[in-house]
């Protein structure tokens, strides 16, 4: 089966010589904030949120699930290609920002397991599968009125985006924010675990051959262990209403 398109999360609004619509691409390290910004932005904006990186857990449940190697670039194509995703307004009221369907089976927390936290760099980092989900993640971001997060956003799957963004944020604090997030989930995962992930994922996120994780040379660059929430979004939407305002001056 063919993949599915993710449906809209909200009506897309008119697009004017007044109110252009934009591309807004969100990278960064994993537990960076980059699904808290995005979704912020996309709730202000009227805008779709697109995580980029669900589709790659998608893709690493489904080989687990299949005794697909991790490491087995073929393979894992071979996969994805087979695999109906889909993103969806969320379903329910517990916390999530949308909702990931694999098949009819919501799988919107199965994704966050440890095990696939484990296993999706190593997917993330085969070109094959890279290549099998970039044609999906280009036509959303031709979309315009999207707001998309992952580690090649800016880079390699929509580099001619009008705002482009980029997070840090150091360990100790990604490492709390994780912890906290699987605690609300039920999981009682150690600090030291979480840290260990997130930095072997750092390791093969930055040192992967195909589009590893890099800052875009034109990106707002952001450490998120120094700013709330609402400051991140505050720095993001000033430079979009300067760029809107540019725009419509033409």
């Amino acid at each position: 089966m063919a993949h599915r398109l993710p449906i809209l999360l909200q009506e897309r609004a008119t697009v004017t010589k007044a109110d252009p619509r934009l591309t807004i691409t969100i990278d960064g390290t994993a537990g960076s904030g980059k699904s808290a910004l995005g979704s912020l932005l996309a709730a202000r904006l009227g805008y779709l949120f697109v995580d980029t990186g669900a589709f790659y857990r998608a893709l690493t449940l489904a080989a687990l699930r299949a005794q697909v190697s991790l490491e087995d670039g073929p393979a894992l194509a071979a996969l994805a290609q087979t695999l109906d995703i889909r993103i969806e307004p969320p379903t329910a009221s517990d916390g999530r920002q949308y909702t990931l369907q694999l098949g009819t089976e919501d799988v919107t927390w199965e994704i966050r397991s440890q095990s696939v936290d484990a296993g999706v760099s190593p997917v993330a980092a085969q070109p094959e599968a890279r290549a099998a989900m970039l044609p999906l993640q280009r036509q959303l971001a031709r979309q315009k009125g999207v707001v998309m997060a992952g580690r090649d956003i800016g880079t390699v799957v929509c580099p001619e985006a009008e705002v482009k963004v980029f997070l840090i944020a150091d360990l100790e604090t990604r490492t709390r924010r994780r912890r906290q997030e699987l605690a609300e989930r039920g999981a009682d995962i150690s600090s030291a675990a979480i840290a260990e992930n997130l930095a072997a994922r750092d390791r093969l996120d930055s040192s992967r051959d195909t589009a590893p994780l890099a800052q875009p040379p034109d990106a707002i660059a952001l450490d998120t262990s120094q700013l709330s929430l609402e400051q991140e979004a505050a720095i993001v939407l000033s430079r979009i209403e300067a760029i809107r305002g540019e725009m419509t001056a033409q």
